[in-house]
């Protein structure tokens, strides 16, 4: 029976032509939510660019500040305003994330996506006008990233269900390795971008990645297909389409269902209970959440410690005896991005080799330990060393990080204790990514109060949140392990 054809975006109704196959529509979406969300990552970088224009400068010959920044920003508390500014943005964040991943299972994908990214990008411009308009009050700044960091929750919870919508959990670990780069892309383009103008002055540092993100939010609007089920698709034979409002089914693939694609199996009925969203409480109370959020709200402490305060650490600490300027700290912290790329599609892969996403975590996390205290003694000795420890460190940092908030936060979305409550994804994913966005709200404040201190202050802080970020896995992985074991010995008993 066809499927009933509903929320098409404008570009369908323009162009009938694009109305193609199953895997056409499958990499089109993967191609938009990556841009998307890109684009909402490269918005968030300007602010880690210019903290080191907008805050004092260092003396380099006795290492104390010099009261030439941008007020309220200067001065000797300049580090500390900073901070406070980006826990301003990330504390909304994560308050907006829990809202808006419980929003998201209830009302059009697109059109909040695209809320969302407009709103984003008309208030990163608004930030930069405060260069132009000399704006010197902190109030003003403060309101800006508060209400921006609201409309920048709305992006993730709204990618990774749509995304969950097109695809199934085999090679879900690769997959989403491979789409979450999207955040390493972010940054990458943001640093660059906002580096590139940082001469022409600040403001063209946040107006161009702004304008970034409401020409993306259009390309949202006209073309995003929330779910196969509005463009009518409906599989013969064993293949059932899936939707985020529909009930996962367990069902045996034959060798014609794997030109179809990665899409996971699932029953299609309008009048299904399995249509109401799942509650918060309830969310949370699904096996392995718990863990994986509070993993989460520690791993992403580090990450965004790195990505607010990377470039200002470069252009404060001598590299071989130099000090670099602005323009090139910013482009140089690009390499913990690239690293980034890389972490997050290993970490997947391995994942999905291994069938073990907790263990994975744990394995690279436990690594990145002897590497950032390795980046913090040796980084200074040469630009070279300074680059790999850099790369390396993104790598680590980076992979659990991405495979928590993708395939895990899909795969705890659509377990099988829902009972077919497929539109658990949003909230699923807005708990897991917005308890973690506590942590990175936390993570900048902190690095701003302790680098006062010394950056060895810094990086201990980074080291024991990594510490418990495994901790927090331990069991989780155990269970894993034990699994492999028993499937091992089932293997090795049915052998000839």
């Amino acid at each position: 029976m066809q499927s009933k054809i509903v929320g098409l975006p404008p570009a369908f109704s323009l162009f009938p032509s694009l109305n193609k196959t199953f895997t056409f529509h499958q990499i089109l979406v993967l191609i938009i939510t990556f841009v998307a969300y890109a684009s909402f990552h490269a918005s968030r970088k300007p602010p880690s660019i210019v903290k080191s224009v907008l805050g004092p400068s260092v003396n380099e010959e006795s290492n104390s500040p010099i009261d030439n920044g941008w007020a309220p920003f200067n001065g000797t508390e300049g580090a500390q305003r900073l901070g406070e500014l980006d826990l301003a943005f990330l504390s909304s964040y994560a308050l907006g994330m829990y809202f808006a991943g419980h929003l998201g299972d209830r009302i059009d994908l697109r059109l909040f996506l695209v809320f969302g990214m407009m709103g984003s990008g008309i208030l990163t411009v608004v930030f930069g006008l405060g260069y132009w308009m000399n704006v010197h009050l902190l109030g003003f700044y403060m309101t800006v990233q508060i209400v921006c960091g609201l409309f920048q929750s709305i992006g993730w919870p709204c990618v990774v269900s749509v995304v969950g919508n097109w695809s199934g959990k085999e090679k879900r670990g690769l997959i989403m390795g491979v789409w979450n780069s999207h955040t390493s892309v972010g940054n990458i383009v943001g640093s660059v971008v906002a580096s590139s103008v940082l001469d022409s002055g600040w403001g063209w540092s946040f107006a161009l990645p702004g304008g970034l993100v409401i020409v993306s939010g259009l390309v949202v609007f006209m073309c995003l297909v929330v779910s196969p089920h509005d463009l009518g698709f409906e599989e013969p034979g064993k293949e059932i389409e899936m939707s985020l409002a529909t009930e996962t089914v367990v069902v045996e693939e034959d060798k014609e269902a794997v030109d179809v694609g990665l899409l996971e199996n699932v029953n299609l009925d309008d009048d299904d209970d399995s249509l109401s969203a799942i509650g918060f409480l309830e969310a949370w109370k699904l096996p392995g959440v718990a863990p994986f959020a509070f993993c989460l709200f520690f791993s992403k402490l580090v990450a965004y410690t790195f990505l607010y305060w990377l470039p200002y650490y470069l252009r404060h600490q001598a590299v071989a005896g130099v000090y670099i300027s602005h323009k090139t700290a910013g482009i140089l912290s690009t390499v913990f991005d690239i690293g980034g790329v890389f972490g997050g599609i290993s970490a997947g892969f391995i994942s999905d080799k291994i069938k073990a996403r907790a263990l994975t975590s744990i394995a690279f996390l436990s690594l990145s330990i002897p590497v950032l205290i390795m980046y913090r003694v040796y980084g200074s000795v040469s630009m070279f060393i300074n680059i790999g420890l850099m790369f390396i460190s993104g790598l680590l940092v980076n992979g659990p990080y991405a495979l928590i908030t993708t395939a895990v936060a899909a795969d705890l979305g659509t377990q099988d204790s829902i009972k077919g409550n497929g539109r658990a994804l949003a909230t699923v994913t807005a708990i897991i990514d917005g308890t973690g966005s506590v942590g990175a709200a936390l993570g900048p404040l902190l690095a701003g109060y302790i680098s006062s201190r010394g950056w060895n202050s810094v990086f201990f802080m980074l080291i024991v949140s990594i510490f418990f970020a495994g901790l927090f896995l331990v069991r989780l992985a155990k269970a894993e392990i034990k699994e492999m074991s028993s499937s091992g010995e089932l293997i090795a008993s049915s052998g000839p």
